[in-house]
């Protein structure tokens, strides 16, 4: 099997060595760019969280637009893609979360219109959010590169393989699924990529002995939004 192929059947993908370590060192350098930010969540002056990075990370904008990783992009989207949306994640001391089992039904707009299919409004640092119809969302590609090693120490994501299938689940079928199906812990080193859809189940563990486990979170699409609806950091 190809990885394009198990990347659609079972929602996901690990491609190792992605960018290289002069690449992942100058998106780490450009980090402290995130502090006071209205964006970025800190804990004990740690950066923990943070929204909006294609608007505040000139890297991160190339990262998303000019190199391998959106070349991978593009190969997993059978199309030309663009980002749409682009989130940082850790795990310090202090913020070391366990998060549940769930799926990303959510994209960041410019503005609020409303729209056939489209509900479940919410302001997230001022930039409105809603639920799209699911065809918006399957068509999607998300890839979180890793700054640092990452394995079922330090809050390793975990998936469900073929869970992206079943469309957008209430949260009881969701707890079944989990329930009845063993997950895929994706372990990888720093300069890899997990791949998947925003619909395929996953989950994370809070880290054993928290430092860091810093990824950059890339949401892909490859069409305009209808209704007069645009992408918020198109």
């Amino acid at each position: 099997m190809t990885k394009l192929q198990h990347f659609t059947d079972a929602g996901f993908h690990i491609f190792p060595d992605v960018i290289d370590t002069d690449g992942i060192g100058s998106l780490i350098a450009d980090l402290p760019l995130l502090a006071d930010r209205p964006e970025t969540k800190q804990r004990d002056g740690r950066i923990y969280g943070a929204r909006n990075l294609l608007r505040l990370l000139p890297s991160v904008k190339q990262l998303a637009t000019d190199s391998p990783f959106a070349d991978l992009a593009d190969r997993l989207l059978d199309a030309p893609g663009f980002p749409v949306r682009a989130i940082f994640f850790d795990k310090v001391p202090g913020a070391n979360w366990d998060a549940a089992w769930h799926q990303d039904l959510t994209i960041a707009v410019k503005e609020r219109k409303e729209a056939p299919g489209f509900g479940k409004w919410t302001i997230k640092n001022g930039v409105p959010h809603v639920e799209p119809p699911a065809e918006i969302l399957e068509r999607m590609v998300t890839l979180r590169l890793h700054l640092d090693d990452c394995d079922a120490s330090n809050g390793a994501l975990r998936v469900i393989p073929g869970s992206q299938a079943n469309g957008v689940l209430p949260s009881e079928e969701i707890a079944e699924c989990a329930a009845k199906n063993a997950p895929v812990t994706c372990e990888v080193a720093a300069g890899g990529v997990v791949a998947m859809r925003p619909l395929t189940l996953h989950a994370s563990h809070s880290a054993d002995a928290p430092s860091h486990r810093r990824v950059i979170h890339v949401e892909f699409a490859d069409d305009e939004l209808p209704h007069g609806l645009e992408w918020a950091e198109r």
